[in-house]
């Protein structure tokens, strides 16, 4: 044996400070005087290391590489000292369940990975179908994508009007253009993909004017990109409307072998004929077209469900119908380093050490000034849900002692305007609360006015997205896909604001929504079977997963799980 072997079991046995344990194992006994020597002994020693921990830490950089067994105890004790009472960290599943992947570089991409420690445990865990789904497209977007040689010879035929008949390598491709504001091109991300994923194609993400996807997200798929390369073939792809000849509505009857492509217009305001793309059988006639050009706006998965050819694979992806958008965001939406920084850096500063979190979202859609009656509704919707505490109206009696530990909550607000947030700010500075509670009250910006594909406003946009989702109760305004993304990827069912009408606080002011699912806007909802657009399949055939939006139950919908409509 090596003097340096000797040296390592020496210093890893408690016998090296002299101390002689009893064995369990061995039967070996100490007396009553030597065990009351040796706990006497060990206080001391306890009592000393964590004085050394707690005034002298270069010590123990400095001898870290040479103490063993005795620095493991250090470091761990000095650990306790500083997360005593929290959950073990080193428990959580970084890679929630098998539906993120290992491998990523955790510096290039930090939120990956580490947004499990600001979150709780999944609610909704990946399917092992789904998980299998996701490593099979996976491996077909690093097969087909850009880079690669399939891709190239597929660019080419765009390029070119090469008709296309079985030489395509096995690759489809299905662009997506998203617009309007930063939750819209979310939720038509997140649709998208499941829709790439029901029909064995290669997503790629038109990257916006002024290029703002790789400033927003990372890349979701290991070993290629989706964002659409620069140099895409297809001339003013972006211009293309629903009286293009390739239009879906205007080729659906028809042959498409010809085609370059076909372009699919799913946005709020598509037409008819348009929308029958959602009982489209994509194996009768989308199949033979390598390229599909989808412009959305919106959440589109709801609209997946009611055609009967994607029906069962849906039902193996997702069991649970309500977990969609909160499964599939937390796979493909991780935000860049620079967003992730403002996200952490805000939730440690003002929410992390609140006992409960409130998250408030305002949009307000008639104008960018302030109004009062959305302040009164905001007041009376987190009072009907027990969400805010009431306050002294007058004569508050005096403030407790310090020493005294009241309940704390943290309230998130986001909007535009910071008129609101002043407001329930000011009221719970000026009274006390009823029941003693600490309320503060935090925005992280207020831009003002709108703006789209603007850099840093989608990105002060997306970090209070997020921050939004990290909340553990959350009231949202109607007809928002801000709010609804940000209460979907953090698996929270929100109370929704109704949207006021004749400038006029509604009442009631909102009620609880029946799962966390986004909202699907616009178009008819016809049955599938006859596409009759006349007749609402919800109104004479419901579908127990597919129900009537609560903030806008003519033109929108939403899924939802049996299980989940119960607890609410």
């Amino acid at each position: 044996m090596s003097s340096t072997e000797s040296g390592t079991e020496a210093r890893d046995d408690p016998s090296c400070l002299e101390i002689e344990e009893a064995s369990p194992l061995m039967g070996k006994k100490v007396t009553n005087k030597a065990a009351a020597d040796l706990r006497r002994w060990s206080s001391t020693v306890n009592a000393t290391l964590v004085v050394v921990i707690m005034t002298m830490p270069p010590i123990l950089i400095l001898l870290g590489g040479r103490l063993g067994a005795a620095t493991v105890w250090i470091r761990s004790t000095a650990a306790g000292l500083g997360t005593r009472g929290r959950q073990d960290l080193s428990k959580k599943d970084v890679l929630l369940g098998g539906l993120l992947v290992p491998g990523f570089d955790e510096q290039a991409c930090a939120s990956r990975y580490q947004s499990v420690y600001y979150r709780k445990n999944m609610t909704r865990p990946p399917s092992p179908y789904l998980i299998k789904r996701l490593r099979e497209q996976e491996a077909l977007q690093r097969r087909c994508g850009p880079g690669t040689e399939p891709y190239r010879r597929a660019a080419e035929r765009l390029k070119s009007g090469q008709e296309v008949i079985d030489s395509t390598d096995g690759c489809g491709y299905l662009v997506l253009i998203s617009y309007r504001g930063l939750g819209n091109r979310m939720l038509a991300m997140a649709s998208a993909f499941l829709y790439a994923l029901l029909t064995g194609r290669v997503l790629l993400v038109d990257r916006g004017n002024g290029n703002t996807l790789p400033e927003l997200f990372c890349e979701p798929f290991p070993g290629t990109t989706w964002a659409l390369p620069l140099d895409f073939p297809l001339d003013k792809f972006r211009e293309l409307t629903e009286e293009a000849p390739e239009s879906y509505g205007n080729v659906r009857s028809g042959s498409v072998s010809a085609l370059r492509f076909v372009y699919l217009n799913l946005d709020h305001a598509a037409s008819p004929a348009s929308l029958l793309v959602y009982c489209d059988d994509h194996r009768q006639l989308l199949h033979r077209v390598q390229w599909v050009i989808l412009r959305s706006d919106q959440y589109i998965a709801p609209r997946l469900f009611l055609n009967p050819v994607y029906q069962e694979e849906l039902h193996q992806l997702f069991p649970r119908k309500d977990s969609v958008f909160y499964i599939l965001s937390r796979y493909l939406l991780h935000p860049t380093n620079d967003i992730w920084g403002m996200v952490t850096r805000f939730y440690q500063s003002y929410l992390q050490n609140a006992d409960e979190r409130l998250g408030i979202q305002i949009r307000v859609f008639d104008g960018d000034k302030p109004f009062q009656h959305v302040l009164d509704q905001i007041l009376a919707c987190t009072s009907q849900g027990h969400l805010l505490p009431a306050v002294v109206s007058a004569g508050g009696g005096a403030p407790p002692l310090p020493t005294a530990r009241a309940r704390s909550k943290a309230v998130l607000m986001t909007g535009l305007s910071s008129w609101y947030h002043d407001n329930i700010r000011e009221m719970y500075w000026q009274s006390a609360t009823v029941d003693g509670e600490v309320v503060s009250v935090h925005q992280p910006s207020h831009e003002e006015h709108q703006l789209w594909f603007h850099g840093k406003h989608d990105m002060k946009a997306l970090a209070e997205i997020y921050l939004l989702s990290l909340t553990d109760k959350i009231v949202t305004s109607a007809w928002s896909t801000f709010g609804s993304v940000g209460c979907s990827l953090g698996g929270l069912t929100p109370y929704i604001m109704f949207k006021p009408e004749n400038l006029t606080a509604p009442n009631p002011p909102c009620t609880r929504a029946m799962s966390m699912e986004p909202c699907s806007f616009g178009g008819p909802r016809f049955d599938c079977k006859t596409k009759d657009i006349s007749k609402d399949v919800l109104q004479w055939n419901p579908l127990h997963h597919v129900r009537a939006c609560e903030d806008n139950i003519f033109w929108g919908i939403k899924l939802t799980d049996a299980i989940i409509e119960k607890a609410v």
